[in-house]
């Protein structure tokens, strides 16, 4: 073949590109790459237990059908789902103008103590109406865990103090504080619990009402549900539909230009993360008066705060969103502790939040697929 008569033969050739996102994504976009986020951290757990021996088909089926086969085990789930819905809106607020706190899980424990307090002290006598106890319980939980989130966002906006260290070692000092009276105070009979609630100081429950309506005999499900939902929606009317809403997306989006705009940005932090700590500290009223029924840090320091941090992101900051995904995680912890080995739960919990925080890239960058020729 001469050279005049060659052909040289092209070939296709590709190349991948990251570039940041110069304009936002659809709507529908960042839920799918949660989505997408969560099934990758499932199949990464499945591998997990399978390694560890066991069937991880059984053992997803065993979860579902554990959290939401009936009437009665789901309505374990949703109180379990409860206190994860106002941590995670703690969370969401305080994330919202990046904010990283990280002391849910103490002021959670602060409002249980400030509820508690309310019968313990006593502030009401046994014997007060329960509409007079519940909604003093909740005040006083909120305002504990207010103090709670007040003492990182004063040192925040002040001092510059990072939130991260500062609301984590604040757990640490909750679960102390709290220890203190319950291992002496306000221990009954030297264990490590305060004595049990009255009646009047419980959050009603569902299976109250059986005599009425036979069908709910049985379901656990107390008010704490309908407190979330309704701080849920409260708080997406302040988020989204609000001035003060607007100056807090602001401040996280570009700190700069709130500052231009004439924003009180230290103001705005410590009230920020007061709400966040009030809104825990009403998870910790709901779990210590709609569940445990008496003060003690085992059950009521049960991880719930840490847990909101995984929900939050996973609801993308959105509070109506946080409901829905709190049951889910709800579900997890509920039928996961009948799960071998024990620790798969917070594993895939763990593996969830990594894959959410990893998933965030593409949402921040997009994947360009270059093609040309060789």
């Amino acid at each position: 073949m001469t050279e005049s008569t060659a052909v040289q033969k092209k070939r296709a050739s590709f190349r991948i590109r990251i570039e940041p996102r110069l304009s936002e994504p659809p709507k529908w976009y960042p839920v799918a790459v949660s989505f997408g986020a969560i099934i990758v951290a499932l199949i990464l757990g499945g591998v997990l237990i399978s390694f560890a021996g066991g069937d991880p088909i059984r053992s997803y089926q065993h979860i579902a059908k554990a959290s939401f086969g009936d009437t009665g085990v789901l309505s374990d789930t949703i109180v379990k789902a409860t206190p994860i819905i106002l941590a995670a809106l703690a969370c969401s607020v305080a994330f919202r103008m990046k904010l990283w706190n990280i002391g849910a899980e103490g002021q959670f424990i602060m409002g249980a103590f400030g509820a508690s307090a309310i019968v313990l002290a006593p502030v009401l006598p046994a014997g007060t109406s329960r509409w007079i106890f519940i909604p003093v319980m909740m005040v006083a939980g909120m305002a504990a865990g207010a103090i709670w989130g007040f003492i990182p966002g004063y040192l925040k906006a002040k001092f510059n103090v990072n939130e991260i260290i500062s609301t984590l070692m604040l757990n640490y000092v909750a679960v102390a504080w709290v220890n203190f009276w319950i291992f002496g105070v306000w221990t009954e009979g030297g264990f490590q619990m305060s004595p049990k609630f009255p009646n009047e100081a419980w959050l009603p429950r569902l299976l109250e009402f059986a005599k009425t309506f036979p069908a709910l005999r049985g379901l656990t499900t107390h008010l704490g549900l309908v407190i979330g939902i309704v701080a849920a929606i409260i708080l997406w009317f302040i988020i989204f539909r609000s001035r003060w809403g607007y100056e807090i997306r602001l401040i996280g989006d570009n700190p700069h230009a709130a500052k231009y705009a004439g924003i009180n940005i230290t103001r705005n932090v410590i009230w920020v993360m007061m709400l966040s700590g009030a809104l825990a500290g009403l998870g910790g009223m709901s779990e210590v008066s709609g569940v445990v029924h008496r003060l003690q840090t085992a059950p009521i320091a049960a991880g719930y705060g840490f847990t909101g941090i995984i929900v939050a992101w996973l609801a993308k900051l959105n509070p109506l969103v946080i409901i829905v995904a709190s049951i889910l995680f709800g579900a997890l912890i509920l039928a996961g502790r009948e799960i071998q080995p024990s620790g798969v739960p917070k594993m895939i919990q763990g593996i969830i939040l990594v894959c959410l925080i990893a998933s965030d890239f593409l949402l921040r960058y997009r994947i360009v697929l270059d093609r040309g020729e060789e």
